[in-house]
């Protein structure tokens, strides 16, 4: 692809790898790698003991994916007999046996390579979600390198993985100046352009010299189509995209993939010059883009230290609403207006096979073996062919959602694609899961002694918050205040809720949430049963995003005076059988909210109750949630 103008200047030497390598599931069996290259060659792995510097037998399977002239997606699959809690250091060599690690700054202060371990049991791990680079506070990210390197040789301490569990982009959600960047890379690694129809620009190309092509996409995105705008709506014209900062929205494929690139590594922003890139703002947005250009550049500054954690401990991920579109799916409504329109299809298709590529695939490779297959030969050196038989594809699959045998067992829920549609009115909040799909989740759950359970929005939220969705919901504007919670819907919130009453359901479960943008942390356990299962609902939200301080402060305030643990409200809620304890921030007893970006540690423990729940914050301090007295 080639852009009319040029907005960067053409890069003379592209390194061997732009991004990565990012380290992903990991056992004792194995690991798996993910990259992205300048070209399709293979690079091979070499596995060496952290302290003997003896080599460990070990094979590979390799697959790329070509996303661009000068752009290749890879995912190395080693097989291994890998000890546990050992250090272990990993490199990567090109076809003459050169080190392709060796200029990229990855390492911690005395190491020569990446170092990583297999910890299956897990004792401790961190979490997150919720990564905006234009919201105007630090990147945590960078206090998970911090935790990484302060354990990095010591196997009792150092986190076994990290979850990331929602938002790790905004692709619905983009500042002035990272769009900029996004057109910068994708002219410098020629990433592939697509043609789509229904709207005025066509194609990236179009749509780069069309004048709403920055702050101003809104008025190119589709609206609902007329037909279900009578049936499902009854008003007047809607967008079908609801995203606040929609001004934005990326649209191609090859925007998603950019935007990746942009906020997994540092490699990229060599391309970028946002003062150049200024002159194509219009007027009118000039003073924003101006206000949003430094926290976009302090962004990227901290890019090297977030590359490098994301190399030495494994990365677990699954999508939430933002690494798509707001309100993904939120209504049967939404999702009828939604997929019967091609223009809108088409993005929610191009986010989903960016997510697959850079997300997805390294949860469970084996998990994507046949849509691998499938799809690999409709990638090629003109672009992608079948483009839109791609997203058909993607939007079909359905095996999103993932469990890991460690210790305890860990399961990761996909609550956007599995929906318990309303029958009464297509303006209900669905489900966050349909009843097959929390039938299987209750397969995975029964006679486990403990289990992690993964969902991007919190099972057990804000009560008062839950009460004004509800309220917006019956008035039939779910859209205004994201209605999405478990207890929306009574059958998901039902069936949820009796597989904790379950009799072989875990005697401990820990639940960990992020979305709100904000953290708390419950203690739950089942009133009128004898043995009942402790809960602990975690909540870390965000990585790089806050809720509105002063709002957030009277919501906690007037939901412990209206819902604390003893109000009789309680009782006509669906948790009426359940004993919620609030755990407080640093012991503080008028607060249970806490609302600064941060990234989650969880300090596993035999009893629920000496289980840690921490955060540290983006600058620096730590917070610990502590059990009431």
């Amino acid at each position: 692809m080639a852009l009319t103008e040029p907005l960067a200047t053409a890069p003379t030497d592209i390194p061997a790898i732009i991004a990565g390598p990012m380290l992903r599931h990991t056992t004792p069996a194995g690991l798996v790698l993910w990259l992205v290259t300048r070209d399709c060659t293979m690079p091979s792995v070499q596995l060496t003991d952290a302290n003997s510097s003896e080599l460990v037998d070990c094979t590979q399977q390799h697959q790329a994916i070509p996303v661009g002239e000068r752009c290749v997606v890879h995912l190395l699959e080693v097989s291994a007999d890998l000890p546990v809690d050992t250090a272990l250091c990993y490199d990567l060599l090109d076809q003459q046996n050169a080190s392709l690690l060796a200029d990229l700054p990855l390492c911690y202060d005395g190491q020569q390579l990446p170092v990583f371990m297999v910890q299956p049991t897990i004792k401790r791990m961190l979490h997150g979600s919720c990564r905006k680079p234009h919201y105007p506070n630090d990147d945590a990210l960078i206090q998970a390198d911090v935790q990484v390197q302060q354990s990095l040789l010591e196997p009792g301490s150092r986190p076994s993985l990290m979850m990331m569990h929602g938002d790790q982009i905004y692709a619905d959600d983009v500042a002035g100046p990272m769009l900029v960047a996004i057109h910068q890379v994708i002219e410098a690694l020629g990433l592939y352009d697509e043609d789509w129809k229904g709207t005025e620009a066509t194609n990236l190309k179009d749509l780069i010299e069309h004048p709403n092509c920055y702050y101003g996409r809104e008025h190119l995105l589709p609206e609902v189509d007329e037909k279900v705008e009578k049936m499902v709506f009854r008003g007047g014209r809607k967008p079908i995209f609801t995203a606040d900062g929609a001004h934005n929205h990326l649209v191609s494929f090859a925007e998603v993939m950019a935007m990746y690139l942009l906020v997994w590594s540092d490699t990229p922003w060599q391309w970028v010059d946002l003062d150049a890139g200024r002159q194509r703002i219009p007027a009118q947005h000039a003073a924003r883009y101006d206000r949003e250009k430094p926290i976009i550049e302090g962004f990227s500054r901290g890019l090297g230290k977030v590359r490098r954690v994301l190399a030495h401990i494994p990365s677990y991920m699954m999508f939430d609403d933002h690494d798509v579109t707001d309100d993904w799916n939120l209504t049967r409504g939404w999702e009828e207006a939604a997929y019967n329109n091609d223009f809108s299809r088409r993005i929610i298709g191009n986010a989903l096979i960016a997510y697959w590529l850079c997300q997805g695939w390294g949860n469970q490779p084996q998990k994507y073996r046949q849509l691998t297959d499938e799809v690999r030969d409709w990638f090629g050196p003109q672009g992608i062919q079948q483009h839109d038989e791609l997203v058909d594809r993607v939007l079909e699959f359905d095996e999103w959602h993932y469990h890991l045998d460690t210790t305890p067992k860990l399961v990761v829920m996909d609550t956007r694609t599995h929906r318990w549609r309303s029958e009464s009115s297509a303006n209900k909040p669905s489900g966050l899961m349909d009843w097959e799909s929390l039938s299987e989740l209750q397969q995975e759950l029964i006679n486990q002694p403990a289990v992690i359970l993964v969902s991007p929005a919190p099972i057990f939220g804000v009560k008062l918050i839950e009460v004004i969705q509800r309220i917006f919901t019956f008035v039939g504007k779910p859209l205004m205040v994201d209605a999405e919670n478990w207890m929306a819907h009574p059958g998901a919130a039902n069936v949820m809720l009796n597989i904790f009453r379950h009799k072989k359901t875990p005697p401990q479960f820990i639940i960990l949430s992020g979305d709100v943008h904000y953290s708390f942390a419950y203690d739950i356990t089942l009133r009128f049963r004898k043995h009942s299962p402790r809960i602990l609902q975690i909540t870390c939200s965000g990585l790089k995003n806050e809720f509105p301080h002063k709002l957030l402060a009277w919501f906690d305030r007037i939901n412990l005076m209206i819902f604390g643990s003893k109000s009789p409200l309680n009782f006509l809620t669906r948790r009426r059988d359940m004993k919620i304890e609030r755990r407080h921030p640093n012991g503080r007893e008028s607060r249970v909210l806490h609302n600064h970006s941060g990234v989650g540690d969880l300090a596993l423990a035999d009893k629920i109750e000496d289980v840690q729940a921490i955060v540290h914050q983006a600058d620096g301090k730590r917070v610990v949630f502590e059990v009431e007295d």
